[in-house]
């Protein structure tokens, strides 16, 4: 798809475009100081086998790969609407600033719009100055009033087993 911005293609991934896909998120990885354990096998079965779990679209400038956003739906029951969930959005750091983030953003409330959702929500890492301001400058409100849990690992298993 072309954009406002001269030069700038996004489109969704295809199965070939896991490489990208795991340079990008490994890219991600590094800036967010994280550990990645994503693999091209998981990736591909997770987003393009029987059952995908999440959709991505690619950002290309003339050709060459410089960001992605990886998003799936929610639900909300006081909407009674589908959501998007912006997984991750990530520029290459060199292309950063010239309003690819920005495009991807756009994108994904254009779908969500054209799907009938009734919100958009991410989250992002409070030390991520540079996100914070360039998510209000959107209009974007952070939620407060709202704490993320999660369980990974044994933890999830274990909470698992008490149900089998």
């Amino acid at each position: 798809m072309e954009t406002p911005l001269p030069g700038l293609t996004l489109r969704f991934a295809r199965s070939g475009d896991v490489p990208l896909i795991l340079r990008f998120i490994e890219g991600l990885a590094d800036f967010e100081r994280l550990e990645s354990r994503a693999t091209a096998e998981a990736l591909h079965e997770t987003l393009f086998g029987e059952h995908p779990f999440a959709e991505v679209v690619l950002a290309f400038y003339e050709s060459i790969p410089i960001g992605f956003a990886l998003f799936f739906h929610t639900y909300s029951t006081f909407l009674a609407k589908p959501g998007i969930y912006l997984e991750d959005l990530f520029v290459v750091p060199e292309w950063r600033g010239r309003g690819f983030g920005r495009a991807l953003l756009g994108f994904l409330a254009r779908l969500a719009v054209e799907r009938g959702c009734g919100r958009m929500e991410w989250a992002v890492l409070d030390w991520n100055e540079d996100a914070v301001r360039f998510y209000r400058r959107l209009g974007a409100i952070p939620m407060h009033e709202w704490t993320t849990f999660r369980l990974t690992g044994e933890r999830l298993v274990r909470v698992a087993r008490e149900f089998e």
